[in-house]
């Protein structure tokens, strides 16, 4: 078994519409497509032939930052941001052990878009609190064997505190590799060092991303290769580290050069390891030999937590067989950390009628259990969810802090409760910082469903929405945080009331629960509820030091009950964001736009670009961490001679700047 067999699937171009309301993905004329996508490479030479349709073959070698003219669409702008772990939710979970990389493919390797598309249906990962390593996986031999991850994957990655992963992947021949593509990447120059080496750095560095996961399958080397290989991941990691890069190693080539799985960290793969910050053991691994992995690596100095053990769930999903007491027993110190190859199964097993419901519910059955609440997993399910052995972690723990519980897709676009764009959406990079444990509800009585809800929202896409009878009094953790009370720290909700009648409050704990699983120490402070959206201030008087979590607690005075929050802040003042200046159209194809400007002064969250109708009306086109966008599709209006554009920048308090103004004459 090995990563190549399923990787060859990839093959193949797709060509994505871009985030905007009504636009066509082919509007674009045949001749010229200025939609820019997720850059992909050959290590040197490009195979022979000509590329298929919408695949264009580009040497890393030759690659200069200064002449990427999509790189502006794909550098991502999001730090990474610092995590802390609080209080575990359960009993079982464990900090400091067994951690998780996820391997992922959010599309193809060509026709990737760099920020974005017109459909709801995607891949949008939310439990990014259990996720310490995210791999943008792909590659194909006809297409490009190293990725580049699209900067929306990596800005809503960093906002939790995740290390995104290019994928460098040499095929096996029987998928079309070429040795030739492996000593391309391992080439030395005349001073010894390994030019693609310092490439791949680069790209990292102008793409801002955070390093590479080596996948060397191709068959039919020998140790002088190896040795090669050896030096390349050396020189890759002194360099990244300098850029606060890291690197993954795949347990494939040998220290003979050949390719053979080990299924284990030995003396066939530890020297690679040693030069590498990871290491990925293949899925043939057992309990035998990922235990004498783990006390391989503590003899080499290491952490037994640095080897990811593959867990292969892209056929099955949690109907996947494990033997999690060979990687996280329960009654004893974890073996070593987990490798999810592929968990993108909760979105591509459901039927393609799928909604993003749909794929919430079944993403978090995945990552939570069949519980539903990471509070009282199941520890005996066939299913060994990641709450029941994972920490999680947060990185709310600054203010201002605000969310709008914006899942980075949607069927619709809304702003302050109204619809400005009715046209489904996917952009992650737009994603809000979510509640790391969900849904930890605490009740006496029946438990109520809490869920994203994608029927309304207050701004973006979704909205949380609690659903249910509540017989007795239920309390839903939001948010764990490390936030610095001040006098003038105030919250806010946003939120409505759709049927029933409750009573609503705000929970704020300025301490840790006193043990694992334990309640947080609330102090509730009511809130108004009303049946149309509204903003509620709340003072926190009485309270001092710093806010340890954040909830609501519910009451029902006549029910069923259905409440959705449409946007939860912690702020000290109101701070709006500087306008973005230069707005221009930069290039045009037929019916698309590429956009630039000038970011502004200050903190900024996103900025948003809108159409402004010959009517004066408003259309929102799409939203972006970047400072270029593009928009495709686009037609003039009856009688307009010229079409008038407004930018804007978003706060992280979702206030909003003054617009820069651009126009394009038809």
């Amino acid at each position: 078994m090995n990563l190549s067999r399923r990787t060859v699937l990839l093959a193949g171009a797709g060509v994505a519409a871009g985030l905007v309301p009504g636009l066509s993905g082919t509007a674009a004329a045949a001749t010229r497509d200025l939609h820019p996508y997720a850059s992909y490479w050959y290590p040197d030479s490009l195979p022979s032939g000509t590329p298929g349709t919408g695949i264009t073959w580009r040497s890393l070698k030759a690659w200069r930052a200064d002449g990427d003219t999509d790189l502006a669409f794909n550098a991502a702008s999001v730090p990474l941001a610092a995590r802390f772990t609080p209080t575990p939710a359960n009993t079982t979970a464990r900090s400091g052990q067994a951690r998780i990389q996820s391997l992922v493919s959010f599309g193809p390797t060509s026709g990737n878009p760099s920020q974005g598309a017109a459909t709801a249906d995607y891949y949008a990962l939310t439990h990014w609190a259990y996720v310490d390593e995210l791999v943008f996986w792909g590659g194909s031999s006809g297409e490009g064997l190293i990725l580049a991850p699209n900067a929306p994957i990596v800005d809503a990655a960093h906002r939790h505190g995740v290390p995104v992963l290019g994928n460098v992947f040499l095929p096996p021949v029987a998928y079309g590799g070429q040795l030739q593509w492996t000593r391309d990447l391992v080439q030395k120059d005349s001073t010894g060092h390994y030019p693609l080496a310092a490439q791949l750095v680069a790209v990292a560095a102008a793409y801002g991303f955070d390093g590479w996961f080596i996948n060397a399958e191709t068959g039919g080397g020998n140790t002088a290769l190896a040795t090669d290989m050896l030096g390349f991941l050396k020189e890759l990691k002194t360099l990244g580290a300098a850029k606060g890069q890291r690197v993954t190693w795949y347990d494939s080539m040998t220290v003979s050069g050949s390719v053979s799985w080990q299924g284990a960290l030995n003396s066939q793969n530890k020297t690679f390891f040693q030069s590498a910050d990871t290491m990925f053991i293949d899925f043939r691994w057992s309990q035998s030999s990922l235990a004498s992995s783990g006390t391989t690596a503590q003899q080499l100095g290491r952490s037994r937590y640095e080897l990811w053990a593959g867990v292969d769930v892209e056929a099955n999903g949690t109907g996947t067989s494990v033997n999690w007491d060979a990687i996280v027993p329960a009654a004893r110190t974890h073996v070593t950390s987990i490798g999810f190859y592929r968990p993108e199964w909760t979105r591509n097993h459901l039927p393609a009628s799928r909604t993003p419901g749909d794929f919430h519910a079944a993403d978090d059955r995945f990552w939570t259990g069949s519980s539903l609440d990471p509070a009282k997993p199941d520890p005996t399910a066939s299913w060994r969810a990641p709450a029941v052995s994972v920490a999680d972690r947060s990185t709310v723990s600054s203010v201002p802090f605000a969310t709008v519980f914006n899942t980075g897709h949607g069927l619709k676009w809304y702003e302050d409760g109204k619809v400005t764009s009715g046209a489904a959406w996917n952009h992650l990079g737009l994603q809000d910082r979510l509640p790391s444990r969900r849904w930890v509800v605490r009740t006496t009585g029946g438990r109520p469903l809490v869920t994203f809800d994608f029927a309304d929202a207050w701004r973006g896409g979704s909205s949380l929405l609690v659903d249910g009878a509540l017989d007795a009094p239920a309390t839903l953790d939001l948010y764990a945080t490390r936030l610095p009370l001040v006098a003038d720290t105030v919250v806010e909700l946003t939120h409505r009331l759709d049927s029933g009648s409750a009573r609503v409050e705000l929970a704020v704990a300025t301490a840790e629960p006193g043990t694992a699983g334990g309640a947080p120490p609330y102090t509730y402070f009511p809130v108004s509820a009303s049946g149309s959206w509204g903003t509620s201030t709340v003072r926190l008087t009485g309270l001092s030091g710093t806010v340890r979590a954040i909830g609501v607690r519910l009451t029902a005075t006549g029910g069923p009950v259905r409440w959705r929050l449409g946007g939860l802040a912690v702020r000290d003042a109101v701070v709006t964001p500087a306008a973005p200046t230069g707005l221009r159209v930069t290039d045009a194809d037929a019916g698309g736009l590429r956009f630039a400007w000038q970011g502004a002064t200050g903190p900024v969250r996103h900025y948003e670009l809108y159409r402004t109708l010959p009517d004066g009306t408003r259309r929102f086109l799409g939203g972006t961490c970047q400072r270029a966008f593009y928009v495709g599709g686009l037609v003039p209006e009856q009688g307009e001679s010229a079409a008038r554009f407004e930018l804007r920048a978003v706060g992280e308090l979702f206030t909003i700047s003054t617009a820069a103004t651009t126009t394009h004459t038809w």
